[in-house]
């Protein structure tokens, strides 16, 4: 017994697990932004600020547990990962809760009116971002199996998959802020400048869930490649 504890002690406990709880907490906060871009347009703001508390909660645990993985993570690790590689896949986890509470903060406090013929358009921009975000947890999902697996065989070929299937998502992301883009602007002279100022701000970082997402799934690529 005492050999198997010094052994524990010597290879730690893998830390693919906490970096998949990061992610699934992470992931609790921005599948809210749908539902806060919903109350605001119903001018629901009791509503929209409860579930900005709940976005921020959700943030703040996933800071909690950002913070308990630097702490307890391994000097060097018996893996074929490197503890700079899962910090960095963390940080850019980390930005996506960061960016959600960031873009329903502005909102909220501003008590941003977005012109009814953006707010279909704004929905489906929207959506198409957090699925992106949705994608990366699902290559996240994978480390586990990709371990077990010496990061060979078909469990590669599967992630692979997810992460094309990440950088397609990533792409239709891209072309909706285009598509909304041009709308805001066909209704800039009717609107207050200081708004379209900050409209376009907040499709700036809806847009940068989408490509932080992107980011995440490029980094789950480079383990693959090593």
């Amino acid at each position: 017994m005492a050999f198997s504890n010094s052994i524990s002690n010597i290879f730690g406990v893998s830390p693919i697990k906490p970096l998949q709880d990061h992610m699934a907490q992470v992931i609790s906060s921005v599948s809210n932004l749908k539902t806060f871009l919903d109350a605001t347009f119903e001018d629901d703001w009791e509503k929209a600020s409860a579930i900005f508390d709940s976005i921020s909660a959700d943030e703040q645990s996933a800071d909690d547990l950002k913070k308990q993985f630097r702490m307890h993570m391994p000097k060097s690790l018996f893996m074929p990962v490197s503890r700079g590689d899962l910090l960095s896949i963390l940080t850019q986890q980390d930005n996506l809760a960061n960016l959600t509470k960031d873009i329903c903060g502005i909102i909220l406090g501003r008590q941003m009116a977005i012109p009814q013929p953006l707010h279909a358009d704004f929905i489906g921009f929207a959506e198409s971002s957090v699925e992106t975000c949705r994608k990366a947890h699902g290559a996240i999902d994978e480390l586990d199996e990709l371990l077990e697996t010496g990061f060979a065989g078909a469990e590669v070929k599967f992630v692979q998959k997810l992460i094309r299937e990440l950088a397609a998502q990533e792409q239709k992301v891209d072309k909706k802020e285009l598509k909304l883009r041009k709308k805001l602007f066909n209704l800039e002279a009717d609107l207050p400048p200081v708004n379209v100022m900050f409209m376009y701000n907040i499709i700036d970082q809806i847009g940068a869930l989408a490509d932080t997402a992107e980011q995440i799934g490029n980094q789950v690529e480079l383990l693959l490649a090593k």
